[in-house]
Order: structure tokens, then C-alpha cells, then sequence
């Protein structure tokens, strides 16, 4: 229209390139009808589309460019230089307005390549206080050797993945480290994640399943629709919302040498099972598959769960136990899915649940955090976890538990994304269930069920003995598996975010260096430390490893264990390790971690037939405490100040290493921190119990400034 309307003024802000396109526009195109205003219609109409193409491409490369810089990462908390302060303002003007959840994807960075020298030199950083000198000289001639011969032919292939790929590292990563994998997914592979734990909604088992189902529901249709913000550091950094995609809809299929993750673009109910039965539950009115039809309400949804609760029918032959194909190991179940789900109404059944929204189970037990009960919070993690093997279907996105008291958790698969973005969901689906949608005095959903809905269905097996068999021999050895766990979940009372504010430190680094001193107490020795980061800032990016054993941390340890040094002493040491931690995961959010770049360069060597004693080995070190930080407040539903007790306990996940701890935590408010800490009993190395930090560090002077 601008074009058009300064063409009247006589004015040619195309600097003459109208009047050339007019001049080249074939005349055959137009025949004998074509007039000159004609063809200066047509010519302006590609100059003006011409333009609109160029400018959307100036500005993703421009805000690319812009979000290419890091530098605001690595200055210190209120001490902005003037050039973050004119880029965070370039930041905010080229992404103001109301962004769509996809918006930014195409205008973030790749993941860069780090240089080979860097990383190696990183490795042996992080490894030196591990080793003796004499097992760190051999490291070192290994990296020296690997640096010089083998590294500069895989780092090419690398670098040339880079330019091509969207992410250099992601394929690979969920190919090899999830889908390739044969043990069981539950314990090894899914995590867990709780409900609220210092309130209570209802009591009433169905009435909050009908809640949060219809809360998750619209939060599907919201990001099918983009209406999400995509989640911003500082407010004004976009971070990768790719792995949002597969959320719902979606499956893991097993096979026998690596499994397929299946997403489906529409599903219109969720399978649900109870008391050893598969049913399947629509989420819109009627049976049928329109798009243009009306979500079911709460009440509704509430209604149609009850039906189930009060079904008597029994299990049949087989089917108690069904899900404990999904809880074994991978190969045995894709050999009993060929064999006896490839037709007929097992097949059928298969589909309505792999093709659900997602899972739902109504549980039989009743679990809710007792602070006055020790055990509470540990028994409600377990529950999660692995409940009794059978009743987890653990190959969807994430399965939805409901217990009998109205307690709520989830168990979710982790090949398809990484726990902030289930957090996500979460923190919408838990805000939107009290603050949105509440409940009736009574307890039950608000408004009437509309009684003429057609019930539940159930679905139909036919299982063979031979099938049961499988589905026992899974049971099995998911039963082992699960027994095996120790999990530890506590609630910290003596500090919080409140008190590590003071300690004018970030309460990770707190955590990870306390962390440390626990470990050094319990085993008397330090360990490889597994502490995951994310690279979203880089787009499809997912995490990065950071090494929070380091040479800073364990001087303080040793400080503190031997007792002797004075308060400045440790005060000093504690600045240095904690400020070496931030360090080191701002270079793993940038693009600059270790173990990645070495898993990838492994990957090309395998492909190449390349062998490197130095890979070999760094890639079968153990990860004896592998740790992770719970993500919280990511969508600001609501005032926590206002609403303390509206917390969440986080989530866990078991053991990396046989032999090692897993750690997860979560920094909920100023007054309070989630521990879960997995082991195994068969390890003679580990007691879940032992690895907790003592009430004496509550309120610890090392940390606080002098």
C-alpha cells in the first residue's frame, strides 16, 4: 500500500527497481488486456512482497546475531557494563510485543562447536582432583595423544555437522543415550515429578483428575494454537521451545535393537487404568473425532472417572499385569509387541493407548506428604517412580497418577524432553486447578455432569499364555529392579533461598558445594559429579553436563573436614569454589561444556571406525552423584510470596551408577529445600539415608560475608 500510494505522489522509493521489474515483466503473461497500470500494479505488488521478505529475513538474522552474545552471563549480579545494557535494549525492542510459543525458534544460534583444545583442557581440569598424580600423568598423555592424532579428522566431521544440522548434538544424544538403550525405562531412564504438598484441594480422587485433566487438555490446545510465551531468561532472552512439540500425543515404541518415538497429531481421549483394567475416555462430547467439538467440562470429566472407580468388572486373562511389558527390559517387550500385538483387538487396544493424550491411573493407594511423618514423602516418591510395576504404562510422554486420597504425581518419559518442560505443563495444569477452576464445597468439581455422556470404554485383550509369560518374566525383572531402589525424599527446614540470598552466592553453587562436603563425610573420598544444565538458549539445544567436583570445592571440603582453618579461611575458600561452579555452568548454558562435545566426537569416531583410548575411557567413567536442580516458577501463575504454602516437592530420578547417588532438588521459597536421594540396596556403597546435609549447616558462617 506504500508503494502504491507514493507512486500517486510521484515519489519512487523502490529507487527505480518498480520501473525494472515493470520493464521485465513478460508480456505473454498479461496478453492483449494488459495495461500499463496494469503491469506498475503487478511490478509494485513483487517490489513490496520482495521487501517484506528481505526485511523478516534482516530482522532474524539481526536478533540471531543479538542473541549470540553471552556476555551478559558471565557479569557479576548488579554490576550491568554499558554494552549489555544497549544490547539487552536492542534485545527487547526486536522481541517486544506478544510473541508466539514458536516465534523466536528460526532467530536463535546454533550450539557452536567448542575448539578440541578447550575442551581437553577443561577435561583434565575437571578430573584432577580425582586422580593421583601418576593416574593423571597417563590422562594426560592420552588427551595429549588423542588431541594431536586422532581429534583434528573427527572434530572436521563435527564442525561439518554443525553448518547442516540444526543442533550438532541432539539427534545423536536422543538416538544413543535414550532410544538405543535396552535396560528398563522405569528407574533407569523416566523421573518423576510431585504434586503440591503442603495444601489439599479434595479428597476426592476423580473430582481433582477431572480438574487437572481438563487443565493439561487446554493447555494442549494452547500450545497447539502457539498461545504459550515461550520462556525468557532475564525476561527478554527467548530459550528453544522445540521439545514442546512432542508433550502429548506421543509414545515411545519398543524395538529390538533401538525403540522409535511416535507422535500423533491429534488425539481425542486418554487411556486410563484401574484395578488391572484398560479403559478409554474421550475428552470431547460425543464418540466422535470432530475437531469443532466442545472439550469435556471438569464435572463431566470427573463423572466419566467415577464411572470407572465404580465399574465391578474384572481384569481379564492377562491384562492386570499388561504394563509390566512396558516397566522390562526393551527387547523382550518389542519381541512380545510383534508377536502377539501386530492384529486383531490386542492391536486395537495397543492403539488407544499409544495414541492417547496421555496416560492416566487411577490408583489404589492413598500417598500425601506428612511432615510429621518421615517416611510420608519417601513412600509418595516410590509410588511415582515405579508404583507396583504394572500399573505405569512408562512408554507414553508422561503418565498421570492419581492416588485414592486425590494426590497427584507424574511419571514421565525422558527421551522426548527434559524435565523443565514438563514443568511447565505442571506449574499451568496446578495453577489452573486451584486458582481457575476450585471446587464445589463438597469437594467435587464445580457445575453438573451431563449424565447422558456414553460411558468409558473398555478395552479388549486377548491374551495368550505364551503372552502372559512375557508379561511375567517383565514383571519380574521390573520387580527386582524397583526393590532394589532406596529413595530418600526429605523436606530441609533449616534454610532456604532466603538465607543463601544472604550468602551473597547463587543457591545452586550453595547446594552443589554442600552437596560435596555430604558426599566427602559419607564416603570419605570425592567422586565424579554428574549436574545438568540446559543449552536452550541455543535452538533444539537440551542439556550439557557440569563437573561440580573441582579442584576450588574440594579444598574447601578438605578445609572444612579438617577443622583447623578460621572462619576467613573458609569464607575464602567457599567464595572461590562457589564462584568457580557459576563459571563453569554459564560455559555449559554457552556452549562451552565438556562432555557433549567428547560424547559427539565418540559418536563420529564409531562411525569412522576410529579407535581412542582416550574417548573409551571418558566415556565409561561412572557418574557416582549425579545431581540435578528442579526448575520452578517458570510461568508466574501466581504471587509465591503471597502463597507460600503453594509448593511443590519437585522430583526425582533413580540411580545413574550401581554403585552412586542421584540427587535432584528443589529450592521451594525462602525457607525450604526438597531433597531426593536414590541408591540401590544391593550396593554396599550407598545408603540414600546417609547422604543428607546435617541441621549444623543450616545457618553455616563459612558462607555468610565477614
Amino acid at each position: 500500500m506504500a508503494t502504491v500510494g507514493t507512486s500517486y505522489c510521484n515519489l519512487d522509493i523502490s529507487n527505480g527497481l518498480v520501473y525494472y521489474i515493470q520493464k521485465h515483466l513478460p508480456e505473454s503473461r498479461f496478453g492483449p488486456y494488459q495495461t500499463p497500470q496494469t503491469r506498475a500494479l503487478v511490478s509494485m505488488a513483487i517490489f513490496s512482497t520482495g521487501v517484506w521478505i528481505v526485511g523478516i529475513f534482516f530482522f532474524r538474522q539481526t536478533l540471531k546475531l543479538l542473541l549470540s552474545y553471552h556476555g551478559w552471563m558471565f557479569e557479576a549480579h548488579g554490576h550491568t557494563s554499558r554494552s549489555t545494557k544497549v544490547w539487552a535494549a536492542c534485545v527487547r525492542l526486536l522481541s517486544s510485543g506478544r510473541p508466539m510459543l514458536y516465534s523466536f525458534q528460526t532467530s536463535l544460534p546454533k550450539l557452536p562447536v567448542p575448539s578440541v583444545q578447550a575442551t581437553i583442557h577443561r577435561y583434565l581440569e575437571s578430573v584432577r582432583p580425582l586422580l593421583d598424580d601418576e593416574k593423571y600423568q597417563r590422562m594426560e598423555v592420552l588427551a595429549k595423544e588423542f588431541q594431536d592424532k586422532t581429534a583434528p579428522r573427527l572434530q572436521k566431521y563435527l564442525v561439518f555437522k554443525s553448518w547442516w544440522a540444526t543442533n550438532y548434538v541432539s539427534d545423536w544424544w536422543e538416538e544413543y543415550i535414550y532410544l538405543r538403550g535396552r535396560d528398563p525405562l522405569m528407574v533407569n531412564s523416566n523421573y518423576y515429578v510431585m504434586d503440591f504438598v503442603l495444601i489439599k484441594n479434595t479428597d476426592v480422587q476423580a473430582a481433582r483428575l477431572g480438574n487437572i485433566v481438563h487443565a493439561m487438555i487446554t493447555y494442549r490446545r494452547k500450545l497447539d494454537r502457539e498461545d504459550i510465551k515461550p520462556v525468557m531468561a532475564l525476561g527478554i532472552v527467548p530459550m528453544c521451545s522445540n521439545q514442546m512439540e512432542r508433550m502429548f500425543n506421543t509414545t515411545r515404541i519398543p524395538g529390538k535393537e533401538t525403540d522409535v518415538l511416535q507422535h500423533f497429531n491429534e488425539s481425542r481421549h486418554v487411556a486410563v487404568y484401574h484395578k488391572g483394567r484398560f479403559f478409554k475416555v474421550w475428552l470431547y462430547e460425543g464418540s466422535n473425532l470432530l475437531k469443532g467439538s466442545t472439550l469435556l467440562k471438569p464435572r463431566d470429566l470427573e463423572l466419566q472417572f467415577q464411572r470407572i472407580l465404580d465399574d465391578p468388572s474384572p481384569p481379564q486373562p492377562g491384562e492386570e499385569r499388561l504394563a509390566a511389558l512396558t516397566a522390562g527390559k526393551r527387547v523382550e517387550w518389542a519381541q512380545a509387541r510383534q508377536t502377539f500385538f501386530s492384529s486383531g483387538k490386542n492391536r486395537a487396544a495397543l492403539e488407544a493407548i499409544e495414541r492417547a493424550a496421555f496416560f492416566v491411573v487411577l490408583d489404589e493407594e492413598s500417598h500425601r506428604y506428612d511432615p510429621e511423618d518421615e517416611a510420608s514423602l519417601s513412600l509418595y516418591g516410590k509410588a511415582l517412580l515405579h508404583g507396583n510395576c504394572y500399573n505405569r504404562w512408562f512408554d507414553k510422554s508422561f503418565t498421570l497418577v492419581a492416588f485414592k486420597n486425590g494426590q497427584l504425581g507424574l511419571n514421565t518419559e525422558h527421551s522426548w524432553a527434559d524435565a523443565p518442560v514438563m514443568g511447565h505443563l505442571w506449574e499451568f495444569a496446578l495453577g489452573t486447578d486451584i486458582f481457575h477452576l476450585g471446587y464445589s464445597e463438597t469437594g467435587h468439581c464445580v457445575g453438573e455432569p451431563n449424565l447422558t455422556l456414553t460411558p468409558p470404554q473398555r478395552l479388549q485383550w486377548d491374551i495368550p499364555e505364551r503372552c502372559q509369560a512375557a508379561i511375567e518374566r517383565s514383571y519380574q525383572v521390573a520387580k527386582a529392579l524397583a526393590d532394589d531402589v532406596e529413595l530418600y525424599c526429605f523436606q530441609f527446614f533449616p534454610f532456604g533461598k532466603g538465607l543463601i540470598k544472604k550468602c551473597r552466592t547463587s543457591p545452586d553453587a550453595f547446594v552443589q558445594i554442600a552437596l560435596q562436603l555430604a558426599h566427602f563425610r559419607d564416603k570419605g573420598k570425592f567422586c565424579l559429579t554428574y549436574e545438568a544444565s540446559m543449552t536452550r538458549l541455543f535452538r533444539e539445544g537440551r542439556t550439557e553436563t557440569v563437573r561440580s567436583c573441582t579442584n576450588e570445592s574440594t579444598a574447601f571440603v578438605k578445609a572444612m573436614v579438617q577443622g583447623s582453618h578460621t572462619k576467613a579461611d573458609l569464607q575464602k575458600l567457599f567464595r572461590k569454589a562457589s564462584e568457580k561452579h557459576q563459571n563453569m555452568y554459564r560455559l555449559a548454558m554457552t556452549g562451552a561444556g565438556i562432555d557433549r562435545h567428547l560424547f559427539c566426537l565418540y559418536v563420529v569416531s564409531k562411525y569412522l571406525g576410529v579407535s581412542s583410548p582416550f574417548l573409551a575411557e571418558v566415556l565409561s567413567e561412572p557418574w557416582r552423584l549425579s545431581t540435578s536442580q528442579t526448575a520452578q516458577f517458570q510461568i508466574g501463575m501466581f504471587d509465591a510470596k503471597k502463597y507460600p504454602n503453594h509448593l511443590g516437592a519437585g522430583g526425582g530420578f533413580g540411580p545413574v551408577a550401581d554403585d552412586g547417588y542421584g540427587v535432584s532438588y528443589m529450592i521451594a521459597g525462602e525457607n525450604t529445600i526438597f531433597f531426593h536421594i536414590s541408591s540401590k540396596f544391593s550396593s554396599s556403597e550407598t545408603v540414600s539415608l546417609l547422604l543428607q546435609l546435617s541441621p549444623e549447616e543450616g545457618a553455616p558462617p563459612w558462607a555468610l560475608p565477614g
